[in-house]
């Protein structure tokens, strides 16, 4: 990272920027075309979970390419000055790669929805078959990790 004043290091801040999020960009590519898209997302300290349609863009990307980049960004906001040049950002975000991989196993299908589920809400959400035919929940493993912020007091 070229501004190492920015980069944020300690993991449970990165995990609570990710937490705080409301979408998860994915970027992805095929035939050296890139492609992004927010998601609706679940974390678990290790793991990102989607879902999706089974089928379209992102779905048959993905079948020819699993790498994914990914994107959380939190606490946006433009810095407005007099000059330009002069304006900036105040944000949070983080940036990570890993790989997609299509959960299959019905019990692990439920435990990645419970996963995105409790992103957004604490009710117990009912899951029926039907759902479960409808949908492809994709499981993303981290390989790479890394925040940065800006616009915050460094002790903040």
């Amino acid at each position: 990272m070229r501004r190492t004043d920015k980069e944020i290091t300690d993991r449970k801040l990165i995990d609570s920027i990710i937490h705080k999020s409301l979408a998860c960009r994915i970027a992805i590519c095929e035939d050296r075309m890139p492609y992004v898209v927010p998601l609706a997302f679940g974390y678990d300290g290790k793991n990102i979970y989607l879902h999706s349609a089974k089928e379209g863009k992102k779905i048959e990307i993905l079948k020819g390419n699993p790498r994914i980049c990914f994107e959380f960004a939190t606490d946006c906001e433009v810095i407005a000055t007099s000059k330009a040049c002069a304006f900036t950002m105040r944000y949070q975000s983080v940036i990570g790669f890993g790989a997609a991989h299509f959960l299959e196993d019905i019990e692990e299908k439920i435990a990645g929805l419970r996963i995105i589920m409790r992103q957004y809400t604490d009710k117990l959400v009912e899951l029926t078959g039907d759902d479960l035919k409808k949908i492809t929940v994709i499981r993303v493993d981290i390989e790479q990790i890394t925040g940065k912020r800006s616009g915050f007091n460094r002790n903040a």
